[in-house]
């Protein structure tokens, strides 16, 4: 991959990111946090139908009559970007690599929030945390970020995904969008995942092949697992094996969904063949329409 990838695309990620920053920010965050984050303004008197969790108790005792808070939404909210730059990112098939998706996708979400002016921070990681930026404001940041995040490379098996999931919860103090984006082949992560969950929004956004990028028919094919720095012979010529195959990797999607769902985090499968702005789009536009039916 030639390090000018995002500059390369840079223009076009810019104005793709105008589709989806409205939805970035009215669509998500305030589908969990409802009367949290958001900047106090002033009282009224109850009226039928009010969320009685805004009543406040203070003025409610001091007039006899009911009161609920009046709040004024904040827009200066966080974007954090959990980038996975691991071996395996690389050996993801399609059009272009994992790894090259997900810079394409950090890129989409930075230059969302800089059009929102929301600061903007992140962590890569490969097989130890690699860059950490915390949260600021600013073009020049959102390209330094991007600049570095390009350039981190691991050259050594492993990833330290709860890591950085645990780094991110200690870095961040107030309630933030945190968008990771990854391949999650790895275990040991769901507690850091779950305890990120409590305190902010996350999306969980893995990325996979093509769905219609099936196990090549090969005959006995030699697999290198870059992470774990195993190597095994598959018979794919077998269509049983290549049936079964498919199975594994559907279970293991759908396994990862009710990983994310039971913490409270949404899923975002995202190929190598998708259409990022495309599916962003979509997915914040679901999120506002549930936010409106709520």
């Amino acid at each position: 991959m030639e390090k000018s990838y995002i500059a390369a695309r840079a223009k076009y990620l810019k104005l793709a990111a105008f589709s989806i920053s409205e939805g970035m920010l009215s669509g998500w965050f305030l589908s969990r946090f409802r009367g949290q984050g958001m900047e106090f303004d002033s009282v009224r008197e109850y009226e039928p139908g009010d969320d009685i969790r805004f009543i406040d108790r203070n003025v409610t005792a001091r007039s006899g009559k009911p009161f609920v808070k009046i709040f004024r939404e904040e827009r200066d909210l966080t974007l954090f970007l959990v980038v996975d730059a691991s071996l395996s990112m690389n050996s993801i098939a399609g059009p272009v690599s994992g790894w090259e998706k997900a810079l394409e996708t950090a890129a989409l979400l930075a230059f969302a929030a800089e059009q929102n002016a929301c600061p903007l921070g992140a962590v890569s990681f490969g097989a130890s945390v690699e860059k950490i930026f915390s949260p600021r404001q600013g073009r020049d940041y959102v390209l330094t970020v991007l600049s570095a995040l390009e350039r981190t490379s691991s050259g050594e098996p492993g990833s330290a995904l709860a890591n950085a999931l645990a780094g991110t919860a200690k870095i961040l103090r107030s309630r933030s969008l945190v968008v990771i984006i990854s391949d999650f082949r790895i275990s040991g992560y769901e507690k850091s995942l779950g305890l990120l969950a409590r305190k902010h929004d996350v999306i969980a956004v893995r990325i996979t092949p093509p769905a219609s990028f099936p196990f090549p028919d090969s005959g006995f094919l030699d697999v290198a697992d870059p992470e774990m720095g195993m190597h095994k012979s598959f018979p794919t010529g077998s269509k049983t094996f290549r049936s079964q195959w498919e199975r594994d990797q559907k279970e293991s999607l759908m396994r990862w969904k009710h990983i994310c769902l039971r913490r409270n985090v949404s899923p975002l499968i995202l190929s190598t063949g998708d259409d990022a702005v495309y599916k962003f789009s979509s997915f914040f536009s679901d999120r506002r329409s549930k936010n409106t039916r709520e």
